[in-house]
């Protein structure tokens, strides 16, 4: 049932960046993926802003735009730079198959939906084996401490054993002498 990839999955998993938080593709990203002009993304999604909210679509501020500009390092001051970019979270990039009807959108918004959940996959997968990786340190440390505490008390052991003990009078002198 799955289908062939229209784009490969590197190039899509390339226009995924991190920004305030979430993970993020910019429109310009998104128009050329879905074969259309960034100027009617926006419009349809300004048209459907109600279906937008914060949490599924932003405009980068000039600062967030610029660090991200450098991170890219292959857009052209001034190309872009007439509207600043949106950036669609996953759920955004979902409700884009909503606004935008074509056959193409909608293909390139499911395997991007699927690298998103694989991608959510993996972290989950990093959190679980980092947890297991401290629990072992966690016992590796006690083991350690109780390491410790058996050469300490091996080492008083011989020390009492090297120094020397009193000894008993044995005979018939008295203790005076």
């Amino acid at each position: 049932m799955n289908e062939e990839p229209i784009i490969p999955d590197e190039i899509i998993m390339n226009q995924i960046y991190y920004v305030r938080g979430h993970k993020v593709m910019l429109d310009t990203d998104l128009a050329e993926l879905y074969e259309v002009e960034n100027k009617q993304l926006k419009r349809q999604v300004r048209r459907n802003a109600e279906r937008f909210p914060d949490d599924f679509m932003f405009e980068l501020t000039l600062d967030k735009y610029n660090s991200l500009r450098s991170q890219i390092g292959t857009l052209k001051r001034g190309e872009h730079a007439k509207y600043l970019p949106m950036a669609f979270t996953e759920q955004g990039v979902s409700m884009l198959s909503s606004v935008l009807n074509s056959s193409r959108a909608i293909k390139v918004n499911i395997q991007i939906i699927r690298i998103f959940t694989r991608i959510r996959q993996m972290f989950i997968d990093n959190t679980e084996l980092r947890l297991e990786i401290e629990k072992i340190k966690g016992k590796l440390d006690n083991q350690d401490k109780n390491m410790e505490i058996v050469f300490r008390y091996l080492d008083e052991l011989l020390e009492k054993k090297n120094e020397p003990k009193p000894r008993k009078r044995i005979g018939y002198k008295s203790d005076d002498l």
